[in-house]
């Protein structure tokens, strides 16, 4: 929607999610496949047009909301199994993406070494390495001591209140197989060691996704879930089986074996075991449940399932899911195919002081796609 008062704001929102930054193009002399980001150029003028000309001098506010930095996107050698969630596993990785996205990073500080500008970050299910104080410290140190005011990075912040009336959450804490505990998710070892404690769907990640990666780029960008699996058994039959099986066999092997290990009712096994399974929740039906228990809530902003959604409701209320930068195909005929955009949400305030009574005259928002400003007479393959 465009502004009344382009001109007349007082403080400015920019939401983005799951770039999922990993460890490069290529690792090691080889290409990675497990690099789902590809626009570092675009995200580099993204950030330094909101940080310069009519932005320079105002208050500007960027909200990573989650799955900035993929710790699962890393390829590894040096480190096996359960060694891979070590504590100096986790800090070789971060160290890995950010120096494969050392132009992005360096526009991050560049952006909030402006007046006025300060980054916010919540923690989702691919970076939740950052709940180690270590790793938290990697990044931050980065933008040097005179800049760490202006970062909040903090395992505390699960919903992110930036205006009153405009809630922001990354969204895998609605989905069984990705919520974690922050405060129980870190643990000390015998041998003196740190080890973080992913969701099992970050096992699942590592184990079965990243490895049929390696053969189909594509694995995890497709959407929806079941349309790929229609699509795969008629024309990919043989790979599309081979995902299928693994895909039984891990799950049955980590979930279903765990319950009966802790010889718990059938009920309960049962209740967990769909909700489990239920990926990729409709959020939009979720909403209702969420301005339900926050009658002050407004806005609700979320990530995580990668479709970039804006939905107003009659009440007054709205959604937006911000999407991702990674390339998406969408199967779905309704939905269009193959997207490239790089979606985020622009929240506008117009008063210091926002009365959620008069929410609809006090803030601005919309879903938006950033298109670069400068083109290279080539794209990534």
């Amino acid at each position: 929607m465009k502004s009344r008062r382009s001109h007349d704001w007082k403080k400015l929102v920019l939401v983005i999610s799951d770039l999922h930054l990993g460890a490069g193009k290529h690792v090691k002399g080889r290409r990675n496949m497990l690099e789902d980001f590809h626009f570092d150029n675009e995200l580099i003028e993204f950030l330094n047009y909101h940080c310069s000309g009519e932005y320079e001098n105002k208050t500007v506010e960027l909200i990573i909301n989650g799955d900035f930095l993929d710790f699962l996107a890393v390829p590894y050698v040096e480190y096996f199994d359960d060694e891979f969630w070590s504590e100096e596993a986790c800090l070789e990785k971060i160290r890995m993406i950010m120096q494969a996205h050392r132009p992005v990073m360096q526009a991050l500080k560049n952006f909030v070494s402006k007046p006025s500008k300060t980054i916010t970050y919540i923690i989702g299910n691919h970076d939740a390495e950052l709940v180690l104080e270590s790793v938290k410290k990697e990044f931050t140190n980065f933008f040097g001591k005179e800049l760490e005011s202006r970062i909040t990075l903090q395992n505390e912040l699960h919903t992110h209140v930036p205006i009153p009336g405009v809630y922001i959450q990354h969204g895998h804490q609605y989905e069984r197989a990705h919520e974690y505990d922050p405060e129980t998710s870190v643990v000390d070892s015998q041998g003196g060691g740190r080890f973080f404690i992913p969701s099992w769907g970050s096992y699942y990640v590592i184990n079965v996704i990243n490895r049929y990666k390696q053969e189909r780029p594509h694995i995890n960008a497709v959407r929806p879930i079941k349309h790929f699996i229609i699509h795969g058994l008629i024309f990919d039959t043989f790979f599309t089986l081979r995902f299928i099986l693994s895909n039984f066999h891990y799950y049955f092997m980590v979930r279903f074996w765990y319950y009966l290990m802790l010889k718990v009712g059938w009920k309960r096994v049962a209740g967990d075991l769909i909700r489990e399974l239920t990926l990729f929740q409709d959020f939009e039906t979720l909403t209702r449940d969420f301005f339900t228990s926050k009658p002050q809530a407004r806005l609700l902003v979320v990530g995580h399932t990668h479709n970039p959604t804006l939905r107003l409701f009659n009440d007054g209320t709205a959604f937006i899911n911000t999407g991702t930068w990674t390339k998406m195909v969408n199967l779905d005929l309704s939905q269009g195919q193959e997207s490239q955009a790089l979606p985020y949400a622009r929240i506008v305030s117009f008063e210091d002081t926002v009365d959620v009574t008069q929410f609809e005259n006090h803030v601005e928002f919309d879903l938006k796609v950033w298109t670069g400003l400068h083109n290279l007479p080539y794209k990534d393959f």
